[in-house]
């Protein structure tokens, strides 16, 4: 029998995600600050792919210690360009800038899925994918914030694949659920192991 998944992120795109594979989740988000969290793990040089682990898992097992029993799936991404980490912008005016610094270079999404059960951790996979931005024009990075409208500044790169940002990108080494917020596959095939769902 199925088994609903606590979600203790609130990621819309991964609540979506989950539905549309089939997957019953609930969501009970982690009362915590993921930029308090991540500032010191930033300075002391932990890389982007650990910095997304690191949160995901604090996420899975703050939520797993107070629902027990309950099978609590963490998520958590970062954008980097080389080591920095990119945040959404706060703005269009940041939008086009960031759109610019990421023009005609490669960058990495990096999302970490955590399953935690009575605060402590059962699995976690960390998906990695390679986008390179086209070289863009000015004008057209300008229409193609106007078309995307606010939800460019719900992405640490100002773009969407799954809206006019895919005209942005030039090519994609990974797969499209990482870069939309959780290694799904990986995920699916750990909950069929574990009998969360039916397989």
């Amino acid at each position: 029998m199925a088994e609903t998944i606590i979600l203790a992120s609130e990621s819309l795109s991964v609540e979506t995600m989950l539905a549309n594979a089939g997957v019953a989740a609930e969501v009970d988000a982690a009362d915590l600050d993921d930029a308090a969290m991540e500032a010191p793990l930033q300075r002391s040089g932990t890389s982007p792919e650990d910095v997304a682990l690191i949160l995901a898992e604090t996420k899975a097992v703050e939520v797993s210690g107070r629902r027990p029993g309950a099978l609590v799936l963490g998520c958590e991404q970062t954008l980097a360009l080389g080591d920095e980490i990119l945040h959404a912008p706060a703005d269009m005016e940041g939008a086009r800038r960031r759109l610019l610094l990421l023009s005609g270079k490669a960058h990495q999404v990096n999302s970490a899925a955590v399953l935690a059960r009575d605060g402590a951790i059962v699995w976690h996979e960390v998906g990695t994918a390679s986008i390179v931005m086209r070289r863009l024009d000015p004008r057209f990075i300008g229409r193609n914030l106007a078309q995307a409208g606010d939800a460019a500044l719900q992405s640490a790169g100002a773009y969407r694949i799954d809206g006019p940002g895919i005209q942005l990108i030039e090519k994609i080494e990974g797969d499209c659920f990482t870069i939309l917020g959780l290694p799904l596959l990986a995920l699916l095939v750990e909950l069929r192991r574990l009998g969360a769902i039916d397989g």
